[in-house]
């Protein structure tokens, strides 16, 4: 009986073991998106499975609304996905100090880097740590109008002071049209330009906690807001608000073609050029100017999103494997696209090239091309994004606009204030 057993118990436990070396190791993914980026990257995973049998990927996506929330519940439970699609800003609330996410120079070997001009790199590390691999790079532009400009006899400024004269031009052909519509997110990262074209300085020191303007440079940063809005460059938060609560790019003005370019991210370019009825449905990118002299253009760059690799992953090679797929392999980034932009990639920007993706009649890839043209080595800290310091912002230019501030009472309310964000905001 005894060796009629053996064999029997041998087998069972060869049949155990390979059923143990078959199973899958499963990863999941989230990102936040619309239908078409949710379809495109189901489809890469299909393909990223096919070629991994030994991976299996989960997928989490949603929309925008609710994703961070959702995120700050996952990763404060330790529960958070092995890939998760970030935002830049969220750098000084995830890991400040670098460790909220998998540092993915350990990861090197999975992960190509080399793809990635050292630059992009930079932008996304913290403490020397990597904590993401940035997707794409977005940049504010000029996009115009072109047949309200042709109407209004108006050539495309080339400096600050032709923005200016635009605006007036405007006015006196028609006081309901402006050459641009911007929002108070707009409006800051318009006037930070300025300041850093002029004075050649960060906003922000995050070593310190503290701006590095003087209280004369504030007086400097809220002038140049009034002085564009004087002007008739935009409208005021005063003429916005009588549209109501919506979108610009939803307000009829837009729509119809009153209001005649957009300082806007390229990514998000083409969405307000959908937005327009014909015939005034066709945007081009306008020359991005500097302050003579200046040596910075003083852009608002950073990367569209990232994704990172969860600090609780268990399994953070084949997490990273899935990216590099996503981000560098052929089958990756065909299915991908330009679901997320123009691709930081030189292996994914060649092939989109080649196969005609990539054109250079598309605003988004001008859009990107010229920003990156230009001198951008003083960066943008992510605590300038800070949500509490946006609100503040858009609170006073309200009150410069409706007459309850001077610009020398905005600038010193506004400096106290956003000082005291700044320091509670890189504290936490």
């Amino acid at each position: 009986m005894l060796k009629k057993f053996l064999p029997v118990t041998a087998s069972l436990l060869l049949v155990c073991a390979c059923a143990a070396v078959a199973q899958p190791t499963e990863i999941r993914i989230s990102w936040w998106g619309g239908n078409s980026r949710h379809q495109a990257t189901l489809k890469a995973i299909e393909l990223f499975e096919k070629q991994n049998p030994d991976i299996q990927v989960k997928a989490e996506y949603a929309g925008w609304e609710g994703y961070l929330s959702r995120l700050t519940v996952q990763m404060a439970g330790g529960n958070e996905p092995d890939v998760i699609q970030t935002n830049w800003n969220w750098l000084p609330l995830f890991s400040k100090d670098g460790d909220g996410f998998y540092d993915l120079l350990k990861l090197k070997e999975s992960i190509d880097l080399s793809q990635y001009d050292p630059q992009s790199l930079q932008s996304v590390m913290v403490n020397n740590k990597l904590n993401g691999i940035p997707v794409a790079m977005t940049a504010r532009s000029f996009y115009y109008n072109q047949k309200l400009w042709q109407e209004m006899g108006v050539a495309y400024p080339q400096s600050w002071d032709e923005l200016k004269a635009a605006g007036k031009a405007f006015k006196a052909k028609d006081e309901n049209k402006y050459p641009l519509v911007l929002d108070y997110m707009e409006s800051i990262t318009l006037v930070q330009s300025w300041m850093v074209q002029k004075h050649n300085i960060a906003a922000i020191d995050e070593k310190a906690g503290k701006f590095n303007y003087t209280p004369q440079q504030w007086v400097e940063f809220f002038q140049v807001y009034k002085d564009l809005v004087d002007s008739h460059v935009f409208p005021s938060t005063r003429v916005l608000s009588s549209y109501g609560k919506s979108n610009t790019w939803e307000m009829k003005p837009w729509i119809q073609g009153q209001w005649g370019g957009i300082y806007m991210w390229n990514t998000n370019a083409v969405m307000y050029e959908n937005n327009l009825a014909a015939p005034y449905n066709k945007l081009e990118l306008g020359p991005f100017f500097m302050l003579p002299g200046a040596k910075d253009a003083g852009l608002f760059l950073k990367p569209t999103m990232m994704f990172s690799v969860a600090k609780t992953s268990k399994h953070p090679q084949q997490a990273a494997k899935l990216i590099d797929f996503l981000m560098n392999d052929p089958a990756g980034v065909a299915a991908m696209g330009l679901e997320r932009g123009t691709p930081l990639s030189k292996k994914a920007v060649a092939q989109l090239s080649s196969s005609g993706v990539l054109k250079d009649d598309n605003i988004t890839v001008t859009g990107i091309k010229s920003s990156l043209a230009l001198p951008h080595k003083i960066p943008t800290s992510p605590y300038f994004d800070n949500p509490q310091l946006v609100a503040l912002w858009h609170d006073t230019i309200q009150n410069i606009d409706q007459g309850n501030l001077t610009v020398e009472q905005a600038a010193s309310q506004f400096a106290k204030k956003a000082g005291r964000i700044l320091q509670r905001a890189v504290k936490k």
